[in-house]
C-alpha cells in the first residue's frame, strides 16, 4: 500500500519517517543529555571525595584503590563524551581524526565488558590480524561503536554463550564482524535494526545501534546485520582506510 501512495504522493514515506524521527531526536536527545549530565556531575564530585576520605582515613589503602578509582574517572569521562555525542547527534556531526590502532580499541572494550560477560557465562573472543594498519579515525567515537555492538550482543546472548569479534583488511578498508550464538535477528527486522528505538531485547534502549550506524557513516565506513548461516548475529563494520598510512598509534 505504501509503494501506490508514494508515487502519488511523489515522494518516498520511507525517508519522510526517518526524517520524522531525526526531528523528533534533535528534540530529544539535548533533554536527555542535561537528564543525564546532572547525576554525572554529583558521581564526580563524589568520587573526588571518596578519594580524599580514602587518603584521610586509611592512606595505606591510596594505592590498593588507585587503579579502580582511576577506571571511574575514565568512564565518567567517557560518559560525559557520550553526552557531548548525543548533543551532536543533534545537529552536524564532528570527529576527532587521529591515527588509532584497531586492535588497542577492541582491547579496551574488552576489558570493559569482560566482567559483566564473565558473571553472564559468557566468553568474549578476538581474532585481530596482526598485519592491520592504522585508522585515522575518531578513537573515542571508535570505543563507543563496538561498546554498543558487544553490549548489544551480550544482552543477545543473555547467559551462556560466545563472542568473537573479527578484524582483517580488505581491498581499501578494514573489515571488522561481531558475531554472537544468541538467536540471530528476526528476518522481518533487518531493514529496521538500525532504526533509533527499535528493538527487540527487553534490557536494550534501541539508540545503541542508530548511534554505531551514526558513528561509523561519519567516518565514510557502512555497517549491515546479518545472520550467520551457523545461527547468531552477524554485525560487520567497513571502515575506509587511509591512502597514505599514518603512523602507528
Amino acid at each position: 500500500m505504501e509503494e501506490p501512495l508514494a508515487r502519488a504522493l511523489g515522494q518516498d514515506l520511507t525517508q519522510l519517517a526517518a526524517a520524522e524521527k531525526q526531528l523528533l531526536l534533535s528534540r530529544l536527545l539535548p533533554q536527555m543529555a542535561h537528564e543525564i549530565r546532572n547525576p554525572l556531575s554529583s558521581l564526580d564530585i563524589h568520587v573526588q571525595l571518596l578519594e580524599e576520605d580514602l587518603a584521610e582515613v586509611a592512606p595505606q589503602a591510596t594505592d590498593r584503590f588507585a587503579g579502580r578509582l582511576e577506571i571511574i574517572h575514565g568512564e565518567l569521562h567517557r560518559l560525559e563524551n557520550l553526552v557531548r555525542q548525543f548533543l551532536r547527534l543533534a545537529g552536524p556531526s564532528a570527529l576527532a581524526l587521529a591515527p588509532v590502532n584497531i586492535e588497542k580499541v577492541i582491547g579496551h572494550v574488552q576489558a570493559l565488558l569482560r566482567p559483566e560477560a564473565a558473571a553472564r557465562g559468557i566468553e568474549i573472543i578476538t581474532r585481530i590480524d596482526d598485519k592491520l594498519p592504522p585508522l585515522l579515525a575518531d578513537a573515542g567515537q571508535l570505543t563507543q561503536v563496538f561498546l554498543n555492538l558487544i553490549i548489544n550482543a551480550v544482552q543477545a546472548i543473555g547467559r551462556n554463550g560466545q563472542i568473537e569479534v573479527l578484524a582483517r583488511p580488505s581491498t581499501g578498508c578494514m573489515s571488522i564482524e561481531v558475531r554472537d550464538s544468541g538467536s540471530g535477528l528476526p528476518a522481518g527486522k533487518l531493514n529496521a535494526i538500525f532504526d533509533p528505538y527499535f528493538t527487540t531485547k527487553p534490557e536494550g534502549s534501541g539508540l545503541g545501534l542508530w548511534i554505531a550506524q551514526q558513528i561509523v557513516t561519519a567516518h565514510g565506513g557502512v555497517i549491515q546485520a546479518g545472520n550467520a548461516p551457523t545461527g547468531g548475529a552477524v554485525f560487520s563494520v567497513r571502515l575506509p582506510l587511509p591512502e597514505k598510512e599514518p603512523p602507528r598509534g
